[in-house]
């Protein structure tokens, strides 16, 4: 290993909102149905944040959480990322208004916007500063409030999204654990087809961007669903390749929760059976940065791995973007 540490996950930690929003909810706010958002989904219900709640609050659930499963106090702690796309203020980042919430004082903080593969990028990014040694443990949060940025009368859109936060703790674990392989990429021609493009230098906020709806979530759903079909396929052989392994080594396959049929296209390119995949897009719908800790999480609590088990993490989402990871639990 050229004197680098292997690198892996030593606590988890996760938070959904208690306010639920149920697909006959949504039937009574725009022209859907229950039948026509489960066929096409698979969503069911999904969380939404309290008026007097942001992302950092929801991020500092899961954070405590993850610290608790990792026998870990704050100050051990020398390196946060959240991931985020609906940050508290553009800034300060919402990492460093959680290093405060939770007084880890010793901790570099920094946001990372990669929308739903953000949080394996995350991963990667620390990874590669423990393994060199850099810094010895970091807390790495998924989190989004998409409710906020979800335009309701939107029928096409609105079904699908949801808020939440998943956190994990990573640092040095024993030699053969932990992170074998990261695969990431973009594809930055795509950005048109899922996006937010007020508030920003390019659309400043104004009455105009407002009556434009441009504060509101984006997506031609027809050409990301293409796009996630194919990249959840490549990015999953590219990462198996790298880490030395094939699909038959996958013992859990963790994916970005957004569609079932997604998955499921994903799962029969594999060759997996159902209970090789964790599957909780009916309970939380969408939840962007959060997606793939929530189900990593719920796994861990589900007791679905166990020590030395491969991990297969992999997920899309706007930029665009991809991101998958080879995790020996």
């Amino acid at each position: 290993m050229n004197g680098l540490r292997a690198v892996g996950i030593i606590g988890t930690g996760k938070y959904v909102p208690e306010k639920i929003l149920t697909n006959s909810d949504l039937e009574k706010m725009v022209d859907t149905n229950d039948e026509w958002i489960v066929s096409r989904t698979g969503i069911k219900e999904r969380h939404i944040a309290a008026p007097e709640q942001a992302t950092s609050d929801l991020a500092y659930e899961a954070a405590i959480k993850a610290l608790e499963s990792a026998g870990m106090t704050a100050d051990q702690i020398d390196l946060i990322i959240v991931a985020t796309v609906t940050p508290d203020t553009f800034f300060p980042s919402t990492a460093c208004i959680l290093q405060d919430k939770l007084g880890a004082k010793n901790a570099a903080a920094f946001d990372l916007s990669a929308a739903c593969s953000g949080f394996v990028y995350s991963l990667a990014t620390a990874t590669n500063f423990i393994k060199t040694g850099m810094y010895n443990n970091a807390l790495i949060i998924g989190a989004d409030c998409l409710s906020r940025i979800t335009d309701y009368t939107d029928r096409n859109t609105c079904v699908l999204f949801g808020d939440g936060a998943g956190a994990v703790v990573i640092g040095e674990v024993p030699e053969g654990r932990g992170f074998q392989s990261f695969d990431l990429g973009a594809e930055g021609s795509g950005g048109p087809l899922l996006n937010l493009a007020g508030g920003g230098s390019r659309l400043p906020s104004s009455p105009e961007t407002i009556q434009d709806k441009n504060h509101f979530i984006y997506m031609n759903g027809r050409e990301v669903f293409k796009f996630a079909v194919r990249v959840m396929g490549s990015a999953t052989e590219a990462v198996l390749t790298k880490a030395g392994k094939t699909k038959e080594d996958i013992d859990l396959f963790v994916p970005h929760q957004a569609n079932i049929r997604i998955i499921q296209s994903a799962m029969n390119r594999l060759d997996l059976p159902p209970e090789k995949c964790i599957i909780n897009v009916d309970k939380y719908a969408n939840t962007s940065a959060a997606s793939i800790p929530l189900a990593l999480v719920e796994a861990a609590e589900q007791n679905r791995m166990k020590e030395g088990d491969t991990i297969l993490m992999v997920g899309f989402g706007g930029g665009l973007t991809w991101g998958a990871c080879v995790l020996v639990w």
